[in-house]
């Protein structure tokens, strides 16, 4: 049986587990598995403690395999973005800036600022994600007197989280109370000079007569001060999700 085999054995051994206290066959519920080469963290340990910190981050499941390891370039700008990427993990928190990567659709815009993400919460720095529209979502949500929630308790751990993740900027109809929501965190995070991470579908030119810019949807003051909270990436090329031949 190879090392990959035994592996994968392993961990459809710790699936049929019916509750956490079921005992791993591997480490017996230590959490440290004895091999040959020595004694290791078991398969088990490595499974739940990354579900663990995607779940404190609010990373959703779609993520799991996104990796610096994994993006792979297809064209000058990607290769660029890359490297511009995994300099600002290395280097931070020696950095002035965050990102906002910038392109059409399946350029792996998210793909990097998720790798960013991980990058960071592996060198203990305390992150988060969210999708734009499904924070917009949760803080209509706790308008509603049957919820359990407040706005401000949903807004406290974007406002407060050392570097944040916000994927998918601008593409909540632009409504005033929407540009409010996002002027709010954006100078509450500009003022106590924590970091961003954005994603966006728009660009700051306009392709096309039809084509709206990212002025456009999140409003002139907003984009100039994201002017100066973060370094814009661009990102060219197809999209991967079409492609057969490509592999995120």
């Amino acid at each position: 049986m190879t090392k990959g085999t035994s592996q994968k054995s392993s961990l459809r051994a710790v699936e049929r587990q019916s509750d956490k206290d079921a005992v791993c066959p591997k480490c017996f519920g230590t959490g440290l598995e004895v091999t040959p080469e020595g004694a290791k963290r078991c398969i088990c340990r490595v499974r739940f403690d990354d579900a663990d910190q995607n779940k404190r981050v609010k990373l959703p499941r779609r993520y799991d395999d996104c990796h610096f390891s994994n993006y792979k370039p297809q064209n000058q700008s990607q290769t660029a973005a890359l490297r511009y990427a995994t300099t600002f993990t290395m280097e931070y928190p020696a950095v002035d800036r965050g990102i906002i990567f910038m392109g059409t659709v399946g350029v792996g815009k998210t793909h990097l600022a998720v790798s960013i993400l991980k990058g960071l919460t592996e060198r203990g720095f305390g992150c988060l994600f969210y999708e734009f529209g499904a924070l917009l979502k949760e803080i209509q949500d706790s308008y509603n007197p049957s919820t359990f929630s407040s706005e401000l308790s949903v807004l406290a751990p974007v406002l407060n989280a050392e570097v944040l993740v916000l994927d998918e900027l601008g593409a909540s109809k632009p409504t005033d109370w929407v540009r409010d929501t996002l002027g709010h965190i954006i100078n509450t995070r500009y003022n106590d000079k924590k970091l961003t991470v954005f994603t966006t579908n728009y660009l700051d030119t306009r392709p096309n007569e039809r084509e709206e810019t990212l002025e456009d949807r999140i409003g002139v003051r907003t984009r100039s001060r994201l002017f100066e909270m973060c370094k814009s990436v661009e990102i060219t090329g197809p999209d991967y999700r079409r492609s057969s031949d490509l592999r995120r």
